[in-house]
């Protein structure tokens, strides 16, 4: 999303166009928020969707008026500039992240060198693709995971340019808009077809299905050049009513930040594509000359966040990751988010001052000419200051890179949390072999607790992780435990069981981890299973924008219930977070999955206790009422 957040400004009255440092500075801020906020903005990060839109423009609009005022567009040159503005920083950033990568050490080198790779090459999001990546992924912390976006938009960087070439080959100015559109309702099509096949990481990270921004963005640049007039209101009617539209669409992706979630379908069927409308109807609005709300936006502070917006967003995120993983799992998530924007803000000032501006008035190739010239210059004892200066760059470079290569030659291979989710696959594995072979050990649970043959459980992750612990505690359990599931696939799951007569009498139910649930969910699963299966609900541990909802949520519907009781898992584990994986959702190791069984044998506990069930399961009225 660079270019969004560095290209110079582009005139089309002579003026500086005011507003889009403003865009910039609220995507970047909402971005930042949704990443270290623990799901104050569950819609942050569609900041990067205000991004594309706004690169979009500025690349074109640049082009076009090279176009106009040179009679052609020099590609070569184009790319040139490009690359200065954008490598400085980011290299820069994976030197100095991959550098304290090495001295943090644990899950934060995990693929580090693939992320490098990806990141210098640009090709981070197809990377991620086929490793199998997701972004809103948490099990393993990605150092460089928010460079997927800057893959796909030097992607286009490389491919646009070309296009715009050809097209301009063709005299017909609706012809060209009506291909640009085209490629942005294609793009927006795909991404809603293959996510309901459930390719939801292809889509996000894929160049081909997440381009409508970019391209729509495009599109107002092309309107812009070829129908000057079209878009500027001449009366005070039309300029109000401009204002009126940019003012609106700037709350709509506020709101939208605030309410939709990152999980769920609607975000890729039309959510994501709506926000890249209200962001070309911002743009279009704020960038008319003498619009007020293009001056509120060019406003300090806001101004001084976009103009450093690019390095805010390469920094902010392995900023975090590294902090995080540096402190103590008890630590505050307010201190360590307050902790790592205040590095974010330093040290992308001092990139911005030092590195990112130097360079984008000499170029590439001049500072590096030039910083060899002095350095040698210096060495026979003319500056002795800038030979020092020369020196501390020129090994703390060759340092950095040398603890680099150090990290990616450490890197575990898998980070705690999955390797506990590996473990627990190979547990359930095993156990149904056991249980083929009819070598079902001993029962280990307390005489009082029904046994394993009796259990069904139905998991995510969390309850993969555990698997080892739950198959000790409870033989012959069935256990079906799948990474990122949600609640809403649990009526298929049971629907199917029920009718293949594999449900158990007793039914553990782990969701919720992974998004919002709903007590409709809850009660279509009870209605499925019907007088016969008794439920306990596990509630959830992370550090989730959904997490209390979803826990007052099993919490009510358990206390209402009479055949449903909750496995207080939050509650358990929350003196001993540090027994929790880097993630502080997986459990980290034995003892914290022994933890996890606790909370579920003290709900089947209280299911057997209850004198009303004694004689077996039945139905279930209101718990609080029939007691």
């Amino acid at each position: 999303m660079t270019s969004t957040l560095t290209s110079p400004p582009v005139r089309f009255t002579g003026d500086r166009l005011a507003g889009l440092d403003g865009l910039r500075a609220i995507a970047v801020t909402l971005v930042v928020l949704f990443h270290v906020g623990a799901g104050l903005l569950p819609g942050g990060y569609l900041g990067v969707d205000i991004f594309f839109p706004v690169s979009g423009f500025l690349i074109t609009s640049l082009l076009l008026r090279e176009r106009t005022a040179t009679g052609g567009i020099d590609v070569l040159g184009f790319w040139r500039r490009r690359a200065r503005r954008l490598l400085p920083a980011l290299a820069l950033v994976l030197l100095a992240c991959g550098a304290a990568a090495f001295f943090v050490g644990g899950d934060v080198l995990v693929g580090i060198g693939r992320q490098m790779l990806g990141a210098s090459t640009f090709s981070y999001n197809w990377l991620a693709i086929a490793d199998g990546g997701s972004y809103l992924d948490a099990t393993t912390p990605e150092l460089f995971r928010n460079l997927w976006s800057l893959a796909v938009e030097e992607q286009f960087y490389l491919v646009w340019p070309l296009l715009v070439v050809l097209l301009w080959a063709v005299p017909s100015r609706r012809f060209r808009l009506g291909f640009v559109l085209l490629v942005a309702a294609a793009s927006a099509l795909g991404m809603a077809l293959l996510a309901a096949d459930g390719a939801t990481t292809r889509v996000y990270y894929g160049t081909d299905t997440h381009s409508f921004g970019l391209a729509l963005g495009a599109a107002l640049a092309i309107v812009r050049h070829d129908w000057p007039g079209a878009l500027l209101p001449t009366t005070r009617r039309e300029r109000a009513f401009v204002g009126a539209g940019g003012l609106v669409a700037v709350a709509a992706l506020v709101a939208i930040a605030m309410w939709m979630p990152e999980s769920g379908s609607s975000m890729y069927e039309g959510g994501l594509a709506r926000v890249a409308v209200f962001s070309v109807i911002a743009i279009a609005c704020v960038t008319v000359p003498g619009s007020l709300l293009g001056r509120s936006l060019d406003a300090q502070p806001l101004r001084w966040i976009g103009e450093r917006s690019y390095g805010l967003y390469l920094w902010h995120w392995p900023v975090f990751v590294l902090v995080t993983a540096a402190q103590p799992s008890d630590a505050s998530a307010l201190v360590t988010a307050l902790a790592a924007v205040a590095i974010t803000v330093v040290v992308s000032a001092l990139s911005y001052r030092f590195v990112e501006q130097p360079i984008r008035r000499i170029g590439l190739r001049a500072g590096a000419s030039r910083f060899t010239r002095q350095w040698r210059r210096d060495h026979w004892g003319r500056d002795r200051a800038a030979f020092t200066r020369a020196t501390v760059v020129s090994v703390a470079a060759v340092a950095a890179l040398a603890l680099s290569i150090g990290a990616i030659a450490s890197d575990p291979g898998d980070g705690l949390a999955e390797a506990r989710i590996r473990a627990g696959a190979a547990a359930i594995a095993e156990a149904e072999a056991r249980e083929a072979a009819e070598a079902t050990p001993a029962p280990t649970v307390a005489p009082d607790l029904p046994s394993g043959d009796k259990i069904t459980a139905i998991g995510d992750s969390v309850m993969l992780a555990v698997a080892p612990e739950l198959t000790a505690a409870f033989p012959g359990i069935s256990i079906d435990a799948v990474v990122s599931r949600q609640m809403s696939a649990a009526p298929g799951i049971v629907q199917g069981l029920v009718d293949s007569k594999q449900m158990r009498p007793y039914l553990l139910l782990g969701l919720g981890t992974n998004g919002s649930i709903s007590a409709d969910t809850l009660q279509k699963v009870k209605d499925i299973v019907g007088r016969r299966t008794q439920i306990v609900l596990v509630d959830v541990q992370a550090p989730r924008g959904w997490t209390d909802g979803v826990n007052t949520i099993l919490h009510g519907y358990a206390d209402r219930m009479r055949t449903v009781e909750l496995a207080r898992w939050q509650e358990a584990i929350q003196p001993r977070l540090d027994l929790l994986a880097q993630d502080q959702i997986h459990a980290g190791g034995p003892v914290g999955g022994g933890i996890y069984v606790g909370a579920v044998s003290d709900a089947l506990t209280r299911l057997v206790e209850q004198p009303e069930l004694n004689g077996g399961p039945h139905d279930s009225g209101d718990k609080i009422a029939e007691r």
